[in-house]
């Protein structure tokens, strides 16, 4: 005797029909789209933690000495200089400065990251997270069903996307 096992029977209630590969997709996404919030709020808060000035140690561990302010260290040779010296008065060796159209800010966040964040997936808050607004990130995935977050997305990323790197780097780092 064969017993033949119709697949609709096995999986749940007798005469469902399921198709696994749509079921484990719509089960996943969420998962998925978690995974991105949460890696946008560690990178948010990476790069809020590189941008922080690191004291100058002394001889004992114990004590730090803060840097007099508008003063730099040369690449070269470690002297610390005036920060408007593009020569070293030490060694003579030319001090770089970032070019003109510089995209990147001090923090690590871009406007072109936060404006694609904004745009593509802005109905879930994960350009906020990005920026580190994290509370407004919260409030754009409670109301993320009414799809409001959505459009406000859409029209922050188009502003992001008009600004400047100067007034991003003012408002964002």
């Amino acid at each position: 005797m064969t017993k033949s096992v119709s697949s609709a029977s096995s999986v749940g209630a007798p005469g469902a029909q399921v198709s696994a590969p749509v079921d484990l997709a719509i089960e996943a996404l969420p998962v998925a789209l978690l995974g991105v919030i949460i890696i946008a709020a560690v990178l948010g808060l990476r790069a809020r933690r590189v941008s922080r000035p690191r004291p100058v140690r002394s001889v004992e561990p114990s004590v730090t000495i803060a840097e007099p302010k508008g003063t730099k260290y040369c690449f070269d040779c470690g002297a610390q200089i005036s920060a408007r010296a593009e020569i070293c008065p030490k060694c003579g060796v030319r001090q770089s400065a970032p070019p003109s159209g510089f995209a990147g800010t001090g923090a690590g966040r871009t406007r072109l990251v936060a404006a694609l964040f904004a745009i593509l997936l802005g109905g879930l808050g994960l350009h906020k997270f990005y920026l580190g607004q994290v509370g407004w990130g919260v409030v754009y995935l409670l109301f993320c069903w009414t799809f409001i977050p959505a459009i406000v997305g859409l029209i922050e990323g188009i502003a992001l996307l008009v600004m400047s790197d100067q007034a991003f780097a003012v408002a964002y780092n």
